[in-house]
Order: C-alpha cells, then structure tokens, then sequence
C-alpha cells in the first residue's frame, strides 16, 4: 500500500470495530448506517488529523478520545445511574438518550 496514512486507518478502523463490539448494549437504537457513517467519518479525521499535525497530532487525538470515553463511560454514566459497560437499568439509558423503551431500529 503506498499511502502514508495506512497505520492511522488501521487505528482508526480497529478501535471501531472493538468500540462496536464492547459498546454495543448502547446503540441499540442507532441504525446500521449511521454506525457505519460515524465509522468512515472517524478514519477521515484520523487521516486529516495526521496530514495537519503529523502522527504525533493523530496519537494526541487518540488520548483526547479515548479520555471522552473513560469519562464518558467511566463516570458521567454512572453518575447518572447507568451501568457503564452495560447501559443498564435498560429504562434509565433509553430516557437519558430520549429513546422509547425498546428502541425501534
């Protein structure tokens, strides 16, 4: 491959993918293709990112999203009374999101 911006796709792809999986209990009520939008909307401003400010700009965005996560999920949600890696109670999240309980995709 002669891109230069292979390995900040690979990062940018893979950590989708993982995000999908582990994440999932909290997109049950977003639709495929916005899951995938957001996917290659990520690789693009990885790319763009490493084009700007070089790879040591797209590693600061790494730690900038991976923080937004651990508070996201590592406080913020259960401050809320939502189960951080499971969305649960089911109820609590659905209303926290303005979703009506199951959420229809």
């Amino acid at each position: 491959m002669d891109s230069p911006y292979w390995f900040e796709l690979a990062v940018a792809f893979g950590g989708c993918c993982i995000g999908n999986i582990v994440f999932e209990p909290f997109a049950a009520g977003i639709p495929k293709w916005r899951r995938v939008v957001k996917m290659l909307l990520g690789g693009a401003i990885s790319v763009y990112v490493s084009a700007l400010g070089g790879r040591e700009a797209f590693y600061v965005m790494l730690g900038l999203v991976a923080a937004g996560i651990v508070v996201i999920h590592g406080w913020w949600l259960p401050k809320q009374g939502i189960n951080g890696w499971t969305a649960e109670p089911k109820g609590k999240y659905y209303a926290l999101r303005g979703w009506k309980s199951p959420p229809q995709t």
